[in-house]
């Protein structure tokens, strides 16, 4: 199978995702245990079709770009930072709609075959991380530590693997594919304005 092919089965299911719970795989109930915590670590990135479309833009990004892991994988951390600033009560105004904002710059970044300057790339995804974690953080926030740190544990290897995996799939793409693949990613983001 081509890495095309493999690029877009791992991309279909943003075209064809419906709404999702609030972006919480535990119906709105807060974590309890340390299995929903992780469970909710492991589904939140992937149900939200805005952080969704993120991650993939992220890891197409670098991996054209032959930046290695370092750059998305900063993008992971400062997620992490988000989701802990806002469990402890530290709240980025506008959380959401940095998201949005980041989707949209992501994906038009796509469509247009930008290289983005290396100072600014890293400002970008240090924001994007700090204002996706801090929508993350709304499946945990009143959560005991125990179930808060697998949700962690959860995101970090949902989003590490993810990205990880889509740099790995970007190499050698014709260059198509990852112009639609932003301009799915654009939808998603403007979709969210409706």
């Amino acid at each position: 199978m081509t890495s095309a092919l493999r690029l877009a089965g791992f991309a279909l299911p943003l075209l064809l995702a419906g709404p999702a719970a609030a972006h919480h795989p535990m119906g709105g109930e807060v974590p309890a245990t340390l299995w929903q915590g992780l469970a909710s670590g492991f589904a939140h990135p992937i149900i939200g079709l805005d952080h969704l479309a993120f991650l993939l833009a992220v890891g197409l990004i670098a991996g054209l770009a032959r930046q290695g892991l370092a750059r998305p994988l900063l993008f992971v951390v400062a997620s992490l930072a988000g989701v802990t600033t806002a469990w402890l009560g530290l709240v980025l105004p506008g959380a959401e709609w940095l998201v949005l904002a980041t989707v949209l710059v992501a994906g038009a970044v796509l469509v247009a075959g930008w290289r983005i300057a290396p100072a600014a790339w890293l400002g970008l995804l240090a924001l994007a991380g700090l204002a996706h974690g801090q929508a993350y953080a709304e499946a945990v926030l009143g959560a005991e530590p125990t179930p808060v740190l697998a949700y962690l544990a959860g995101l970090a290897l949902v989003q590490g693997g993810m990205v990880a995996l889509v740099v790995r799939l970007a190499r050698g793409l014709p260059v198509l594919v990852p112009r639609l693949a932003g301009g799915a990613v654009v939808a998603v983001g403007l979709l969210a304005l409706v």
